[in-house]
């Protein structure tokens, strides 16, 4: 490692004299803010709402369930519409240079971090810009919420317009986090509106202390955190892109934990003494989505015939080296609503020709495929897996050229609709199929830009819809058994792969677990 950035963290240069009071982790990428409500990648999610902020309420990865967060606890009516909120009384908020809570978190911090995204006449809501709020807009949030208010310090009243199954679930999410009031406040009299997403106040476990951008992300622990202070006194995020040297500098201790190694160096880690391998079967789904606002990828006999053209199976075993499930529907097979009838679409050659002819593109077209530089849980090998889908589509005529495009960049551009083959993947927050199927393939996620396939439907969206309005699992099951149908037949992506989510630890780090929704939870975490 570097010996200025190393010094430049406050930590001595002896590999395992750093780690004292200390936990390092070697990430994959840098956020694209910490404002998490603006964004909706993975990455910015475990910079900011896992570390910095806490929602309402928390999802329990073990218990599968939703419990108490800042919310000590909740009443549901009985007609599904109201929610009633009682908040803890003696959560702290962090400060800064410039900002030092005057008072613990109440009602009216709720309220702001919620009518933010709601009520398009906030203050706060104007100032958000292009990026808009992409989850809260995903999931329709302002059609859903009929009003939000205080009846009393401490408690908050939510009235849905309609019954919600996936609304308790839903507020486990990142970008219902709780921000601070006074602290946005004090923003906006003195116009710093971007500073409450480059110097974020939340509740959490860490505070934001420093961000070099590609470099590290250094927090401190909230000494007063309403579920006890942190074990470590400093987290250090090691933004380390390249999956190989993430492995290295967990070996060399230069980190404790490295996220998202290939598939190859866990196999060799788990024969070293030194490091411990922690596995769990992701909730996630890798896929290639085609885009179908884009000819010819608005007619659906193209879109089956990349489907055919693509073999899988070769694809898989190259890039997840035989660590991931082969996905045919957007969520895993363990998930309750799992349509398992589906016939999958079968690597073939001569049938992918076949459509294409039928479509009028006997001779095949041009197109593009856009790719990240760096590898990631779901994709561990991005310039390898475009190449395979390259070469192909080259067997039935279609000439794509591959774009390799900076991670943040290809977001952005992603949820303009400007790609034609997309390389992604989605993770679920809270075990609900629903966390896939609204933010995937709505019509609002079309605007929000999160729906990549960039199809709306009225049949799919109303299937979606109507399976949030009843708790009832057999009714919910089957609409969204008959959703899976519609965006199978359809071949709105390529269904990829479901991996396992795998993490390298050192043998010193105590209390880590790795979540099968990509989830960083830190504060138990200790090192001997």
């Amino acid at each position: 490692m570097n010996k200025k950035i190393v010094a430049s963290l406050g930590l001595l240069l002896s590999p395992f004299a750093a780690f004292a009071n200390n936990l390092i982790v070697c990430t994959e990428a840098s956020p694209d803010g910490f404002d998490v409500v603006q964004f909706n990648s993975l990455v910015t999610t475990q910079a900011s709402a896992d570390v910095i902020f806490n929602g309402l309420v928390r999802y329990d990865e073990t218990e599968k369930s939703v419990k108490p967060s800042l919310a000590k606890n909740w009443t549901i009516s009985d007609d599904g519409l109201t929610y009633l909120f009682d908040l803890h009384d003696n959560v702290v908020f962090h400060s800064n240079k410039s900002f030092t809570p005057s008072r613990t978190l109440n009602a009216d911090d709720v309220l702001f971090s919620f009518n933010r995204m709601l009520d398009k006449n906030h203050p706060w809501h104007k100032v958000v810009g292009a990026t808009g709020f992409p989850h809260a807009q995903s999931f329709g949030l302002a059609e859903l919420i009929k009003s939000i208010e205080k009846t009393g310090t401490h408690q908050v009243k939510i009235e849905l317009t309609r019954p919600d199954a996936t609304f308790l679930p839903l507020l486990t999410m990142g970008f219902t986090s709780i921000y601070s009031a006074e602290y946005a406040d004090l923003l906006a009299k003195e116009n710093r509106f971007n500073e409450l997403n480059t110097q974020p106040i939340g509740t959490g476990p860490f505070s934001l202390r420093q961000y070099t951008k590609d470099a590290n992300i250094r927090y401190i622990a909230h000494k007063e955190y309403f579920e006890g202070e942190p074990p470590v006194k400093q987290l250090v995020y090691a933004i380390t892109p390249d999956a190989a040297v993430r492995t290295q500098k967990v070996e060399a201790g230069e980190c404790h934990i490295a996220v998202a190694p290939k598939p190859s160096d866990v196999k060799l880690a788990i024969e070293k003494q030194h490091i411990n391998v922690n596995q769990v079967p992701a909730f996630s789904t890798a896929y290639v989505a085609l885009n179908t606002q884009k000819a010819p990828f608005d007619n659906v006999l193209v879109r089956q015939a990349v489907n055919y053209a693509f073999d899988k199976k070769s694809y898989n075993q190259a890039v997840f080296e035989g660590t991931a499930i082969e996905a045919n529907t957007p969520y895993p097979p363990n998930t309750w609503s799992f349509n398992d009838k589906i016939i999958p679409y079968e690597y073939n050659v001569e049938k992918a020709k076949s459509l294409l002819e039928q479509a009028g593109l006997k001779d095949g077209f041009k197109t593009t495929i856009w790719v990240r530089p760096t590898g990631s849980v779901l994709n561990p090998n991005p310039k390898l897996g475009a190449e395979m889908l390259q070469a192909d589509l080259k067997k039935v005529g279609i000439d794509a050229s591959i774009q390799v495009i900076e991670w943040g960049e290809l977001i952005q551009s992603a949820k303009k609709g400007e790609h034609d083959i997309l390389f992604m993947g989605w993770g679920g927050d809270n075990g609900d199929p629903d966390n896939f199927l609204t933010p995937q393939f709505s019509c609002n996620a079309v605007q929000s830009g999160t729906n990549f396939a960039r199809f709306c439907d009225q049949k799919l969206h109303g299937l979606i819809e109507q399976g949030k309005t009843t708790s009832d699992i057999a009714t919910r099951t089957a609409l969204y058994e008959e959703a899976q149908q519609i965006i199978h037949d359809q071949a709105l992506w390529i269904p990829l792969a479901h991996p396992t989510a795998s993490t390298l630890l050192r043998k010193e780090v105590k209390g880590y677990q790795t979540s099968p929704f990509a989830r960083q939870h830190l504060s138990q975490v200790s090192v001997e």
